[in-house]
């Protein structure tokens, strides 16, 4: 009997091969021939694919002999499906360069594999590696200001929180190279931990701006932000490169550097990088000056490897580490009386190791193994004016994360990815009054339970089906979670919160160029450990536990057009989030703790999030483009009879580009309309001026060189001086300067 079996399985895989063939080739410029590296050569219809390396050579294994198609799509070229020889012949791909992007990227977080943006349900939001390196942002956050979809608020200089649809904080989810940056201690409102990533190590951000429970679990209500980290090539020959990038802005509100090293060869690919920035005060518009304190410093490494283990077998491990020294809280020095508010340290450290193994099987094309670590440390230290007591705290969440998942073709218009995933939060909170002049010391709770934990478990499916001109998803996730408090109540207290969410879309092609799109998707947000166990001051706001809690829940409804004809690319939707047992914060009568009005965490709301956004870009010419965009936000508290909190106002930009022959220059006019409707909390906060935000516009230059091994940015901001603050931000925008960087390759 086990001599058939073996007999069968060297049967099995002989006509395997034998039904199978290995495709290589080279991806060039159709104008310049030149071989163009980091390039998306994916089989059309399934989830498998490459990227060229660093002579722009790509090659893939065990491609069945049926006449394949690969579809080839990089940014800044237009996107090219090519049928591939029987023979296995090589293949020279060439690209012709396109002003026009919008629809035609490839993205990966929306099905946590590739996947072409326009022929799916879902809107996402892409910054591009050639976007990021034009721009030089200051910070990852600053990096997605004016996106549409999503609207950057900054409590304090050292921050910036994503607003997706007007919802920020616990209720969107922040990722890393697909790993949960979103802990058991996230807050409700804005926080400051999407800049704990360097942004000269991010080669694309994606933002899916509609609910991702499914795919990615809890706190994805409001959309998901993949921060998708520089990846090392594989090469022929061996090959060392690297980089040096300088950045100085005036008044010495910047100096950056960053240093990066790479080796690439047939099996191995290294790279990392060094990097130290100074932030000085920040000088904001007409009549404001100089925000002091507001400057910080920022140190940060970060190093990925990959090894080819096998033709079919990947290894990659990385490892990120960033720390922030003396971050102020301009806005509490400047309105609450202290002497001195910051973050000190504000660290993050991230470790993982992935697998990747591809098959022959329908039911099992590839296998992803990821296990991951992380650490978020961040402490805080406060004195108020005329008060000896200094108030040291840290908290220090660590992370373990297990994720596999698996993807497989069981039919030539079906897809699948199915995956279990588990993550664990161990919480470390300790708080020291300190007496600054007998130096006595008095160790108190920290702002959560010391030892309290988080712990999820999952399992989730995800489908595409595809015929013709129409296109299907749907998916189920179902998550249990448990959370911890010790403390809060005598012998602590435990909840253990599960949910079942779902999604399903559809897009449809009424011509090749045109697609209509919709779908319904269901999300939650399990209690965490800040929900919980928080006590003490947070804002403006004295907050205290409260252990019987239940996930927050959403109902995501949206429809929209999909256009990308030549010159010509739009996007135009409008979306419905009705949310229930949406945890709010809920003044206990007229009780204060130390100077500041009790709060009390219950599931007491429903409400709804709706709004309309749009995308257009227009190629006047192959080297001229105009594009603008616009997101409409209005949200309500049902039960309170009053505004969502911290809704963004009507905003968006317009701009035009013009590239030739490795120069580039854009003018860009971003804006947003005043904010008036405030619920009670909005008009309690400080950092929101009486009767609401003022509408504000800021105008652009930004224009650069790139030749062979150097690129020149440079750019002119707020040219107009305009003194304007984002809604509910803690400090104003910069006013009218200037920075230039020099990146130079080798």
């Amino acid at each position: 009997m086990k001599k058939q079996v073996c007999m069968l399985l060297v049967t099995a895989f002989s006509v395997a091969a034998a039904q199978a063939q290995t495709i290589t080739g080279v991806v060039r410029d159709a104008t310049s021939d030149a071989p163009i590296t980091d390039v998306t050569v994916q089989l059309r219809g399934t989830g498998r694919g490459t990227r060229t390396d660093v002579t722009g050579g790509f090659g893939l294994e065990s491609v069945p002999k049926t006449t394949p198609v690969l579809r080839v799509t990089s940014v800044g070229y237009e996107p090219l499906d090519i049928p591939v020889d029987p023979n296995g012949q090589r293949v020279v791909v060439r690209l012709k360069p396109s002003v026009v992007q919008l629809n035609g990227q490839t993205v990966t977080t929306a099905q946590r594999t590739e996947t072409a943006d326009f022929d799916r349900p879902e809107v996402t939001s892409v910054l591009s590696a050639r976007a990021l390196r034009q721009r030089a942002p200051r910070t990852v956050p600053e990096a997605l200001f004016g996106t549409t979809g999503v609207f950057i608020q900054k409590t304090n200089h050292g921050g910036g929180s994503p607003f997706v649809r007007g919802l920020t904080g616990q209720q969107t989810l922040l990722l890393v190279d697909g790993i949960r940056l979103n802990n058991g201690t996230f807050r409700s409102g804005p926080n400051q931990y999407l800049n704990t990533i360097d942004p000269q190590s991010v080669s694309q951000i994606e933002v899916v701006r509609s609910t991702g429970s499914v795919a990615y679990g809890s706190d994805a209500i409001g959309g998901v932000v993949n921060v998708l980290t520089k990846t090392p090539q594989f090469a022929d020959a061996p090959t060392v490169s690297g980089s040096a990038f300088a950045k100085l802005a005036t008044q010495g509100m910047e100096y950056s550097g960053r240093m990066e090293l790479g080796y690439s060869s047939r099996s191995v690919a290294v790279g990392g990088g060094l990097a130290y920035r100074k932030f000085g005060d920040l000088v904001a518009g007409r009549g404001l000056g100089r925000l002091a304190p507001t400057g910080y410093s920022q140190l940060s490494g970060d190093v990925k490897a990959r090894f080819r283990l096998s033709e079919r077998t990947l290894a990659t491990v990385a490892y990120q580490d960033l720390s922030q020294d003396s971050v102020p809280l301009y806005h509490r020095v400047r309105l609450e009386n202290y002497q001195y508010a910051q973050f000190d340290p504000q660290r993050r450290q991230l470790a993982y190791a992935r697998l990747e193994r591809s098959f022959s099987y329908r039911f099992l094309e590839s296998v992803q193994l990821t296990a991951s670590w992380q650490q978020q440390s961040e402490g805080r230290q406060s004195r108020r004016n005329n008060n000896p007591t200094a108030v040291l705290e840290n908290d220090q969440t660590r992370t373990t994360g297990l994720t596999l998942l698996a993807l497989a073709q069981p039919a030539s218009f079906w897809r699948m990815q199915t995956g279990i995933d588990w993550y664990a939060d161990r919480v470390r909170s300790r708080r020291e009054d300190l007496n600054t002049q007998t130096g006595a010391a008095v160790a108190k709770r920290g702002l959560y339970p010391d030892r309290a934990s988080m712990n999820s478990l999952a399992v989730f499916s995800l489908h595409t089906l595809t015929f013709d001109r129409l296109t299907l998803t749907g998916g189920a996730r179902y998550q249990a979670n448990a959370v911890t408090v010790p403390e809060v109540q005598p012998g602590g207290a435990t909840i253990r919160p599960s949910a079942l969410v779902g999604n399903v879309g559809a897009s449809y092609a009424v011509w090749p160029s045109l697609r209509v799109f919709g779908s319904v998707q269901s999300a939650f947000r399990s209690p965490n450990i800040d929900d919980l166990g928080t006590l003490g001051i947070v804002d403006f706001r004295y907050e205290v536990p409260n252990t019987n809690l239940r996930p927050e829940r959403s109902l995501n409804t949206e429809a929209g057009i999909k256009l990308r004809h030549k010159q010509l690319a739009l996007t135009l939707l409008g979306y419905h989030n009705r949310l229930t047992d949406f945890i709010s914060r809920v003044r206990q009568g007229k009780d204060s703790l130390q100077g500041y009005p009790v709060y009390l965490k219950q599931n007491s709301a429903k409400s709804f999030i709706r709004g309309l956004e749009g995308d257009i870009e227009y190629g006047i010419s192959s080297r001229l483009l105009a594009y603008a965009g616009a997101s409409y936000t209005y949200g309500q508290n049902v039960t309170a009879n009053e505004p969502f909190r911290r809704i963004p106002p009507l905003n968006g930009r317009v701009g035009l580009s013009y590239t030739a022959s490795g120069w580039w220059l854009r003018g860009e006019w971003v804006w947003a309309g005043a904010q008036t409707r405030l619920a009670k909390g909005d008009q309690d906060d400080n950092r929101i001026a009486k009767g609401g935000t003022p509408g504000w516009q800021v105008l652009n230059l930004n224009g650069g060189y790139r030749w062979r091994w150097l690129t020149l940015s440079a750019e002119l901001q707020n040219l107009m001086d305009e003194a304007y603050r984002t809604h509910g931000s803690g400090v104003d925008g910069v006013g009218r300067s200037a920075w230039l960087s020099v990146l130079v390759n080798w």
